[in-house]
Order: structure tokens, then C-alpha cells, then sequence
């Protein structure tokens, strides 16, 4: 079992940015990818990063260029980051951190970033 605790999040003005983080912990042997969802209201999650355990990174079109996943493991915890830039309105969701092992599919219990003025 995997469990993801999220920090960061909260209010970012439109051009703002912001910083997420989310540690693993639990019984897991390795976690193949992890990385960061989100879901806006009226609207189907979407991937907004990803980073494997090799450091591949993918990111989805809308953010290509503003973001940045990134991941370390210190003290036996996995942690995956995200940094956007140059914030906009159409980017207020809630962020999902996810992770992926060979045996499940895991998620955070989200973090609200509204975007505003």
C-alpha cells in the first residue's frame, strides 16, 4: 500500500507560481512514475506531469514550457515536485499527485489551486 500526502496549493494571482510537493511512504518495492494530475470544475482529470523512475519526463501541452516535475528520495521517501510559472486562470484545478507501482495505481487527496486576482 502507497500512501501520498500533498503540500503546497493555495491562492496564486494570475503570472504567479507555485510549488507542489507530495512524499510516499508505505510498502512498495519501487514506484515506476509518479506525478501530477489535475481537475478543474465541469472538467475530466488531465495529466499534467509525469516523471519515471529513470527521470523521464512528460507534461501535457498546456503546460510544456511553464512547468517542472521533478522527484527525489531521501530517507527511504519518494517525493515528486511540481513548479509552474506564469500562472493563469484556465490553470485553477484541483492537483492530484498520482504514483504508479507494479501492483496499483495511487492518489493524493488533492490540492485546490485557484488562480485570481
Amino acid at each position: 500500500q502507497v500512501q501520498l500526502v500533498e503540500s503546497g496549493g493555495g491562492l496564486v494571482q494570475p503570472g504567479g507560481s507555485l510549488r507542489l510537493s507530495c512524499a510516499a511512504s508505505g510498502s512498495f518495492y519501487r514506484l515506476n512514475v509518479m506525478g501530477w494530475y489535475r481537475q478543474a470544475p465541469g472538467r475530466e482529470r488531465e495529466l499534467v506531469a509525469s516523471i519515471t523512475s529513470d527521470g523521464n519526463t512528460n507534461y501535457a501541452d498546456s503546460v510544456e514550457g511553464r512547468a517542472t516535475v521533478s522527484r527525489s528520495r531521501e530517507n527511504a521517501k519518494n517525493t515528486v515536485y511540481l513548479e509552474m510559472n506564469s500562472l493563469k486562470a484556465e490553470d485553477t484545478a484541483v492537483y492530484l499527485c498520482n504514483a504508479k507501482s507494479s501492483f496499483g495505481d495511487y492518489w493524493g487527496q488533492g490540492t485546490q489551486v485557484p488562480v485570481s486576482s
